[in-house]
């Protein structure tokens, strides 16, 4: 068994890398296990075929959070490109700007509809659901039944396949911050009009341009893995974790790993970082936490992406279109040339995106690559964005746990995993989406990385990496007061209490 390292991190993805470059940086020892063989990046990734790159799900670098923004442009500083934020809804035959326009709108659904619409919104503001509980009931509240169920209904139940009235109002208000009817009517007419914001708070939801590594958001974990190994530290892939055992008499992790061989190996670590999902930690942990019942209660939603190559006389600006209509069991279509023009190897072949959501394992998921292929190239003729017969390639992409899902349970089942791991585990860390089970962006999972990686250095939980908000902003002071505060006390190395 070798020496024990410092600092053992579970995970290659935004969360992992962030604290593991913060550590590595600050001279700490560090290594990374990573079990996909190739990719680093996680759900982040660039993933590869035949010159051609995919985004897996799309990932805008857009935050308001400086702190993260500076470490993009530390991490990448030459990489990046402008891009503007182009996207639209397909439902009932016709295409909607997202964000809406308010005049386009209002054509497309007819005036009889955009009155019914603007009515059910006024019942909704005069008998509001008090203290909604499910999805449904938020955004009713926000937009009223009629939009509810044009707009949020079939493509909400097509990513989580289940009723809106089994999802948590949580995931509504995080997803769908600081936007109702009211201001994305006023931003509509605005957008009809030509009138650009002059400055002030913007929802996430409606901003027009974002920037994006130009070889796709691989890109930026790429260079930060090998940053990682300039600093001294270590990313080993194709590792997956399958046990770890907690000794308080030494105060060491242990850590046993298999590779895609089946070669073994085991570890010893101070501190442990995990951004792998909160239900296998839970039974990888040993000894084992009571509250493995809760675990097994957490829920994950997987996607798959059928990627179609070809010459289309469809020309497509979107970065990504969503596809609300029930007509068709694709969920949302990205188009990787607008994300950028490196991702394509030639100047004139589309490139598109057909993302399915599904469970690991069921029919969707187990389908051949050449049913989904056939299934996709009819969808997307169906949907008027590319011609069965234009599509001369194709490949399919599975990513598993890529959602973690908020039913009714999941707040009580997180809480009582995370306190018990907490309680008994002192130097163990839960980072990032996964981690965390917080359906969460890059930004937000990167700021819960960096607050771990001052815990860590401060040699307690100085900073509670949960009160990380939606924006990626920690607390009132900021990431920057969490850093001054460090900085005015000693670190402790070792053990964090």
């Amino acid at each position: 068994m070798n020496p024990p390292v410092d600092n053992l991190i579970i995970g290659a993805g935004p969360a992992g890398l962030t604290t593991a470059y913060c550590l590595a940086k600050a001279g700490a020892g560090v290594r990374v296990l990573e079990a996909d063989p190739r990719y680093v990046g996680g759900i982040s990734r660039t993933a590869h075929y035949k010159g051609f790159l995919f985004d897996i799900g799309g990932h805008r670098f857009f935050s308001k959070s400086k702190e993260v923004v500076d470490l993009w442009d530390e991490i990448l500083p030459d990489d990046f490109i402008d891009r503007p934020r182009l996207s639209r809804i397909y439902y009932g035959g016709k295409f909607y700007a997202y964000p809406l326009r308010a005049f386009e709108a209002l054509a497309n659904l007819g005036l009889i509809e955009s009155t019914l619409c603007m009515a059910s919104f006024g019942w909704a503001k005069l008998t509001p659901i008090r203290d909604p509980k499910t999805f449904h009931q938020w955004v009713r509240n926000q937009f009223g039944e009629r939009l509810f169920g044009i707009f949020f209904k079939t493509y909400t139940e097509k990513v989580w396949g289940m009723s809106c009235d089994e999802i948590a109002a949580d995931w509504a208000a995080q997803r769908i911050k600081g936007l109702d009817l009211m201001s994305a009517v006023i931003d509509g007419l605005k957008r009809s009009l030509g009138v650009r914001p002059a400055g002030g708070a913007v929802a996430k939801t409606l901003i027009e341009s974002f920037r994006y590594p130009r070889k796709g958001p691989g890109m930026m974990w790429e260079a930060c893995a090998e940053k990682i190994k300039r600093f001294g530290g270590e990313v080993a892939m194709d590792t997956r974790v399958t046990g770890a055992t907690w000794d308080d008499s030494t105060a060491l992790w242990t850590v046993s790993t298999v590779r895609g061989d089946g070669s073994g190996a085991t570890m010893t670590a101070r501190n442990l970082v995990s951004s792998m999902p909160m239900r296998e930690l839970a039974h990888a942990i040993s000894p084992a936490p009571s509250s493995l019942p809760q675990a097994d209660g957490l829920k994950y939603r997987d996607f798959l992406t059928v990627v179609l190559i070809g010459q289309s006389a469809t020309t497509l600006p979107d970065n990504w279109v969503y596809i609300h209509d029930p007509a068709v069991t694709v969920g949302r279509v990205q188009n990787f040339r607008s994300w950028s023009p490196e991702m394509i190897p030639d100047a004139t072949s589309s490139c598109l995106g057909l993302e399915y959501f599904c469970f690991e394992g069921d029919g969707l998921w187990s389908s051949s690559d050449a049913d989904l292929i056939a299934r996709a190239s009819r969808e997307i003729a169906v949907v008027g964005l590319m011609r069965a017969q234009d599509v001369t390639d194709a490949c399919v992409v599975r990513q598993a746990k890529a959602y973690p899902v908020y039913d009714e349970a999941y707040r009580d089942n997180v809480a009582a995993v995370r306190d018990e791991l907490a309680a008994l585990y002192p130097t163990l860390h839960l980072v990032g989406r996964n981690g965390m089970h917080k359906y969460n962006n890059q930004d937000h999972a990167m700021m819960t990385g960096m607050l771990t990686a001052l815990n860590i250095q401060a040699g307690r939980r100085k900073f509670d990496v949960w009160d990380v908000n939606e924006d990626a902003e920690y607390g009132e002071a900021g990431f920057s007061g969490a850093k001054e505060a460090l900085a005015s006390e000693r670190p402790v190395p070792g053990r964090v209490t």
